[in-house]
């Protein structure tokens, strides 16, 4: 005898269970010692927890316990991948603190070089996301050239490919070599081809748009409300770059708009990004055009600087949004108190809001779009 089977409604409903995967602490998708924990329904994201706290060292304890100069080490180990973005905001704080007039030559040498760790930074990004998303090694090859040509010449300029501990309260650490202006329009003319080759291999790519447009949306109202900066918040409309709108050291001398875009999603974050590599490009060939011959550092300092008592906090525009050093003296060699304000931290706080409702493999390429650096997270 033959038995059908009993039909849904005679069998009951089918019970489903919710599940978690651990993504990380060293995952490759994770971008650094970085672990997110999904909880997914099927293959949608229903939640995500951000574990964080694993490049923990204690740069600010740190700082706290040294002269104002040899701070600027630790500065350079939070920020890695834009040390001298990271320099500048502790040294300007240092001088806004001592009231030091900083020349200058050594103003336009600090935002070219600036500009050029900007550049750096982005194409860094863009390797990195373009494996994020699938489009195989090519991507990541490109970025190491044209990131290759910015760290040799920080190479000639400091002595070092990544921690340069260049920048100093009051100006720079030595001139830099003769050939700098010639040596520095060579690396733009690189970057320039980089921008146009990445171009061609993402911004057109039909898997690439596939895979980012509309991925990951986070509006202008909830990214002010979260505290992004940076990029990330300029790819969601918000025109918002402190260069423009606080200017420091000549910036207020330089012809420029902040670049934004309008649909928050991955794809607009990637595309500020390499729009900004034209914008870095374009800015340093106005600041080559005034730079001229000078001293590079502030008269009669001090071989070891003691400062009065006061509070200071400076913010830069660096590549990933506003980096911000607060800064206490109470008098002496050391700072009192140095606190940072990280921009990775702030942006990863979206991480959860962009990427629920989305499916797996898209929340690994939103928290690429992010750009985080974990060591200036964790500090």
């Amino acid at each position: 005898m033959v038995v059908d089977a009993p039909t849904p409604s005679e069998a009951g409903d089918f019970e489903t269970q919710d599940l978690l995967i651990n993504v990380g602490p060293q995952h490759p998708s994770t971008h650094g010692v970085f672990r997110m924990v999904l909880e997914i329904d099927g293959e949608v994201v229903k939640d995500l927890v951000p574990y964080i706290g694993y490049l923990h060292r204690g740069a600010e304890k740190l700082c706290e316990n040294f002269d104002f100069r040899q701070g600027i080490g630790y500065m350079d180990r939070t920020e890695y991948l834009a040390a001298h973005n990271a320099e500048l905001s502790y040294v300007m704080a240092v001088e806004a603190l001592a009231e030091i007039e900083v020349p200058e030559r050594a103003q336009w040498i600090r935002m070219i070089l600036c500009e050029l760790n900007r550049i750096s930074s982005h194409f860094m990004f863009l390797g990195a996301f373009g494996v994020d998303v699938g489009v195989f090694g090519t991507p990541f090859i490109y970025a190491w050239r044209e990131r290759e040509a910015v760290i040799d010449l920080f190479e000639e300029i400091s002595g070092d490919r990544m921690m340069y501990a260049y920048f100093r309260p009051g100006g720079l650490a030595w001139e830099v070599p003769v050939n700098f202006e010639e040596r520095v329009r060579e690396v733009l003319a690189s970057s320039r081809q980089g921008v146009k080759d990445f171009d061609g291999l993402l911004t057109e790519n039909e898997i690439f748009i596939a895979r980012t447009k509309n991925v990951g949306v986070i509006s202008a109202e909830d990214a002010i409300e979260i505290g992004m900066s940076g990029p990330s918040l300029r790819a969601s409309g918000v025109p918002l770059d402190l260069r423009k709108t606080e200017p420091y050291m000549y910036y207020d001398q330089l012809e420029f708009e902040p670049i934004t875009a309008e649909g928050g999603d991955v794809f607009d974050r990637y595309l500020v990004r390499l729009k900004e590599i034209s914008q870095s490009i374009d800015l340093i060939e106005q600041c080559l055009e005034r730079l001229e011959a000078g001293p590079i550092m502030a008269e009669k300092m001090p071989r070891m600087l003691r400062l009065p008592e006061g509070e200071a906090y400076m913010r830069t525009e660096a590549p990933r949004g506003e980096y911000g050093i607060y800064m206490v003296s109470k008098g002496g060699n050391k700072p009192h108190r140095v606190k940072v304000r990280s921009a990775c931290l702030s942006n990863l706080q979206a991480l959860k809001q962009m990427s629920v409702g989305q499916y797996v493999a898209d929340a690994i390429i939103i928290l690429g779009s992010i750009d985080i650096v974990l060591s200036e997270v964790d500090r």
